[in-house]
């Protein structure tokens, strides 16, 4: 991996994380464009940067994550991440596989568009206008809604966007704990990632991939700050927008997006 990929990557990561589009197939496109989606390294370094996606929400919402008082709110995340944490254990080799074939991948960005095209119609009165009244255990079924994301290219803002919709939040708090709950799953991946999985090909650790690999940290580092910076802008401009426009806008996206891709990758 070279600087310039692994900028796009990290721009993409940005751009990405907290949108209904998946970023995990829009970086797993990129790289088998690049050529580069086989090496260790670019898996590694696809999740590693989440991290810099984590600290946007913590920098944008940092009231809320540093109000020590508010122990519910802590309460919540904690249980909300446990489905994901164990699911994503049991499943993490049959994630791996999945993740190199962008095929499958592209039918569920389509798939997932056509859900978004027709989401707003099923949940038009929300009784949940902030996070601060929902309840904990509807934080949970949130929770399990966000381990559909296990899927490649299912997007794990839209899974748990919608999950918290169905539990009767309004948009605005449905992404917003989105955002939260980003926060304690995207961690522990990147943690898990780092400094607990052994890569198949080379049979080593994340971090001793990073030292290994030729500047191997400057771009671990420098991908983590341009994934941090363009993700600020991303859930700024994502919140005005699903205000604005609803989930439409991103299913029809998914969806061109999904078609021009299987066309890529099956000619």
């Amino acid at each position: 991996m070279n600087y310039f990929e692994a900028f796009v990557l990290a721009v993409i990561e940005g751009l990405t994380e907290y949108l209904p589009v998946s970023s995990t197939a829009h970086m797993i496109f990129a790289s088998s464009y690049f050529q580069i989606q086989n090496d260790d390294f670019t898996k590694l370094f696809q999740v590693s940067i989440q991290f810099g996606a984590i600290l946007a929400v913590v920098f944008l919402y940092a009231k809320k994550f540093f109000d020590f008082t508010r122990l519910q709110f802590y309460t919540k995340l904690a249980l909300a991440v446990v489905p994901a944490l164990v699911l994503g254990k049991l499943f993490d080799d049959y994630i791996d596989a999945v993740l190199g074939d962008p095929v499958p991948i592209a039918i569920v960005l389509i798939i997932g568009g056509v859900v978004l095209l027709f989401i707003d119609r099923f949940f038009k009165n929300p009784i949940i206008h902030n996070e601060q009244e929902l309840p904990v255990k509807k934080a949970v079924i949130i929770g399990f809604w966000q381990c559909l994301a296990m899927m490649p290219g299912t997007s794990r803002s839209a899974a748990s966007i919608i999950g918290g919709m169905q539990q009767g939040l309004s948009r605005k708090a449905a992404a917003e704990f989105s955002f939260f709950l980003a926060v304690p799953t995207m961690l522990a991946v990147s943690v898990y990632s780092i400094f607990v999985k052994t890569y198949e090909a080379s049979g080593s650790k994340g971090y001793e991939l990073i030292s290994a690999t030729e500047n191997g940290w400057q771009l671990f580092l420098g991908g983590n700050v341009v994934a941090f910076i363009v993700a600020i802008i991303a859930i700024k401009s994502f919140i005005a927008l699903l205000l604005k426009y609803g989930f439409k806008l991103w299913g029809w996206y998914r969806i061109i997006a999904g078609i021009l891709l299987l066309i890529y990758f099956t000619r």
